[in-house]
């Protein structure tokens, strides 16, 4: 760095890349100024943000191949366009002159560097882009002794690296733009779908909510394009949120329905519960259990102390009937027990020893049998088969008796034998008479009215 009259500034021990010696300062007679530190490189013009990389720091140039200090302390550096003196050196020999203008190189070059890493690195390109073209339009008047030329040519290719990165970075925000609005569109018409048909309520309420987390976390879209979209989501989650309000205040209008028409059961259950109309009120209870399933779900703790009315009343009438049912089968296992001894003292029931005394004897069991009352369905097969077993025996001793003793069936043996006597009489007339063929055809009329005589006479007397 010169004056105004070109003469170099002497330069603190360390100085900051970049920086130039503050007046005044010389070091005190006989001493050196400190030798460089590692330091790291300023931003770059432009306003480049540093980048998350490690701090490039380029490799200490030898300023002797591209510069001098002559001994009353005039700096020259060699470019291709000749030697340029650059300024002037004051503040000790001219080794310290060409060291400290060595240094100012090297953190030019360390800015080269950095802009080389970050444009590599994927940096906003058009940023890099200006700040090389900053840092090349400082050369030409540069302070600094070292491959200016080489520096220059590095500008050069990181400001056309710049437009082919910038571009490849359009392509890829275009691309990026273009999947992230793709991704947006598929949620939009996801939840345009869920609005229109879905009635899984509570799935389709968090995968709404699911869509809006992920949507909040794309980003890149054209702000135009994703406020249309995001209107197209807005709508349909207000959309499902309205149907799905509309049903559950129709299932709350359902549902207080269900308790009014439950509650009306009740007090009917209730009412019957102490009926003893066994078959009837069982039947009305079927029914009515019938429209409670089909009454639907009132409020859940309203159904459940109504359900538990109703099962009550219920169980009453069913526990009644139960008892009373075991109160019957025991009766009726008492009346087979009683008609079981009943046919054993019957059972010897002798209708040869006396039919009058047997038919006597049969209508007082009959009797006695009815008087007793029913059984159990599994013993009346049993117990019926024992009673017509001598019902039987004694009507068939009577049927018996009637046959032999039936007038009409001995008059009919009767009128049988006069039929054949008259026959054999007409045959007797035409043998008289000559007529032969007469009396055959009498004595043939004979003969079969003799065997009907004869087998009516047999059945009376087989009775």
């Amino acid at each position: 760095m010169t004056d105004s009259n070109g003469t170099a500034k002497p330069t603190p021990p360390t100085p900051g890349p970049g920086a130039t010696p503050k007046p005044g300062g010389a070091p005190k007679p006989g001493g050196k100024p400190a030798p460089p530190k590692p330091h790291a490189a300023k931003p770059v013009p432009g306003g480049t943000e540093a980048h998350p990389h490690p701090v490039v720091v380029a490799a200490a140039s030898d300023p002797a191949k591209w510069g001098r200090v002559d001994e009353d302390g005039t700096a020259w550096v060699k470019t291709a366009d000749g030697e340029r003196e650059i300024g002037s050196w004051q503040a000790g020999d001219a080794a310290e002159g060409l060291a400290h203008f060595g240094r100012r190189f090297d953190d030019l070059a360390t800015e080269v560097a950095l802009l080389e890493a970050r444009l590599a690195a994927g940096a906003d390109a058009r940023k890099t882009k200006a700040a090389a073209l900053a840092l090349a339009e400082t050369l030409p008047t540069a302070a600094v002794i070292g491959d200016v030329d080489g520096l220059a040519a590095r500008l050069q290719a990181i400001t056309e690296h710049s437009d082919e990165a910038a571009a490849q970075a359009k392509e890829e925000k275009d691309r990026t733009r273009h999947e992230h609005t793709e991704r947006k569109e598929a949620l939009a018409a996801e939840a345009e779908q869920i609005a229109a048909e879905s009635t899984q309520w509570k799935a389709a309420g968090d995968r709404l909510r699911e869509i809006l987390d992920e949507w909040k976390s794309i980003r890149g879209v054209d702000r135009k394009v994703d406020d249309a979209l995001w209107k197209r989501y807005s709508k349909a989650r207000e959309s499902f949120n309205r149907r799905r309000g509309a049903h559950f205040a129709e299932l709350d209008r359902e549902r207080a329905s269900a308790k009014t028409r439950k509650e009306e059961l009740c007090v009917q259950a209730e009412a019957l519960s102490d009926s003893t109309d066994w078959v009837g009120t069982a039947a009305v209870f079927r029914d009515l259990l019938a429209e409670w399933k089909a009454c639907g779900r009132a409020p859940r703790e309203a159904d459940e102390a109504l359900w538990k009315r109703f099962k009550g009343a219920q169980d009453v009438f069913f526990a009644a009937r139960n008892a009373a049912a075991n109160e019957r089968d025991a009766e009726f296992e008492h009346n087979a027990d009683a008609k079981a001894e009943l046919l054993s003292h019957y059972e010897n029931i002798d209708p040869s020893a006396g039919l009058d005394a047997a038919r006597n004897a049969l209508r007082e069991l009959q009797e006695k049998w009815d008087a007793l009352g029913k059984v159990p369905r599994e013993r009346m097969g049993e117990l019926e088969g024992r009673l017509r077993a001598i019902e039987k025996r004694v009507r068939e001793a009577v049927d018996q008796q009637w046959r032999r003793t039936d007038p009409e069936a001995v008059a009919r043996a009767a009128q049988f034998r006069e039929r054949v006597a008259q026959f054999e009489e007409q045959a007797a007339k035409a043998t008289a008479a000559g007529k032969k063929r007469d009396a055959e055809k009498a004595l043939e009329q004979a003969k079969q009215w003799r065997e009907w005589a004869e087998a009516a006479e047999g059945a009376v007397s087989n009775r």
